[in-house]
């Protein structure tokens, strides 16, 4: 039975990986040209992805990446490769030209579900962080109820993840397209610094295990 303390460092460390708020401008940036309820549909999906990944990763994550030969920081890089792409998107994609078509883009079934799997639910929510979080602190709640209070921990936060969405659209209408197209370019260089952080902290990492092998 893990103790107090270990539940709210656990509470706490994951928060900090997670950090909703942080997510709610990229969340914006991505779901430009929805309607409030296609963004509930996208916020809604994107958070029980990103749970259900996180539980498998608590339940399995060790075995999982053991059994592929992949090692975290590996994986890091990964995810790090990943979001320096959405980043370049999201700094490149509207230009003039499609600036002047964004409102008759046509927003599919198939781009909502998309975009909550990719790149919302991972790597943005379950990225490598929260993901390598996850299996250290598993590694230290051993048991049935270890890990099934971990569960309940991952629940509440992707919750608030998801209200943290839905409080999004009203900061959006306070924007304004202008707004928004700023604040996206913006976003975009901040995600490509963090892409870059990704990739560097996994290459370090995957440097210290081979020279410590």
């Amino acid at each position: 039975m893990p103790s107090l303390e270990q539940l709210i460092n656990a509470f706490v460390t994951l928060l900090v990986t997670l950090d909703p708020p942080g997510l709610a401008p990229v969340f914006l940036a991505l779901t430009t040209g929805m309607t409030r309820q296609e963004r509930n549909q996208v916020a809604a999906r994107a958070s029980v992805i990103a749970f259900l990944i996180l539980v498998i990763f608590t339940l399995f994550g060790k075995s999982i990446l053991t059994t592929l030969g992949i090692s975290v920081p590996a994986f890091r890089v990964a995810g790090g490769l990943l979001l320096f792409v959405i980043a370049f998107d999201m700094i490149f994609e509207r230009r003039t030209e499609r600036k002047e078509k964004s409102a008759e883009m046509a927003i599919t079934k198939d781009m909502i579900h998309n975009i909550a799997a990719f790149p919302l639910a991972i790597p943005l929510i379950a990225g490598p962080g929260a993901i390598s979080a996850t299996l250290l602190i598993s590694g230290s709640m051993p048991g049935v109820m270890g890990l099934t209070l971990l569960c309940l921990i991952l629940l509440a936060l992707c919750a608030l993840t998801y209200l943290v969405f839905l409080l999004s659209d009203a900061i959006d209408s306070f924007l304004g397209s202008t707004g928004r197209s700023i604040l996206s370019r913006l976003l975009g260089l901040i995600l490509a610094a963090l892409a870059v952080q990704f990739v560097a902290d996994g290459v370090i990492e995957m440097w210290r295990d081979a020279t410590a092998g």
